[in-house]
């Protein structure tokens, strides 16, 4: 019986290095896999999934408008094994839907992978359907600087101090964004303090 997932955490978890490692595993097994990922993120290329470790592999991409449902059922084979979508917080509510109609009419499994909430503490809109309607959760751990169990992301500007407000989407990795604890999160300190 196929089901929905969604892996999250915060950034630098190793989210993306999941996905590729499971399509790998398929594919070694002979079965195909189709891999979506956001059109916002094109820091390693258009239409690339990659990691920060350096896995990289070719991937479809999606924006607000496409329409999921039809472009998975047109492009499914009797070989493919399952769909896996990396960026996923940046799905639409009704993309969400549309990915519970995959699993639920067309019997395919969705392993979804993403943020759960944006660096002003908010959920992004698919990461909050993902986790009321995906049929599995799975948290995937990473750390503060401190030593505890990051589950925020807190953008930084240029001086290291946290930013509170603004867009919600702003594309950047190490640079821009760090994974902190809560409590580091809430009182602003974004690295370790220096004795």
């Amino acid at each position: 019986m196929a089901k929905l997932y969604f892996y999250y955490s915060a950034m630098n978890a190793g989210k993306t290095t999941k996905l590729l490692q499971s399509s790998f595993n398929y594919r070694e097994r002979g079965m195909d896999t189709l891999l979506y990922t956001s059109k916002f993120d094109t820091r390693f290329g258009e239409s690339m999934v990659t990691s920060r470790v350096g896995l990289t592999d070719k991937a479809l991409t999606f924006d607000n408008e496409l329409d999921v449902f039809a472009d998975i059922m047109n492009r499914l084979t009797e070989n493919t094994a399952c769909v896996m979508v990396d960026e996923a917080q940046f799905l639409t509510k009704n993309q969400i839907e549309q990915l519970c109609r995959v699993v639920d009419n067309l019997n395919v499994p969705v392993l979804t992978y993403g943020l759960r909430s944006d660096f002003m503490g908010e959920p992004f809109e698919g990461s909050l359907y993902l986790l009321l309607w995906a049929d599995e959760l799975a948290e995937i751990k990473t750390i503060c600087h401190c030593g505890r169990k990051a589950t925020m992301n807190a953008r930084f500007d240029a001086s290291g101090n946290v930013i509170r407000s603004g867009e919600q989407v702003d594309i950047g990795g190490n640079e821009r964004y760090v994974s902190l604890c809560r409590k580091h999160y809430i009182s602003g300190q974004c690295k370790k303090a220096v004795a």
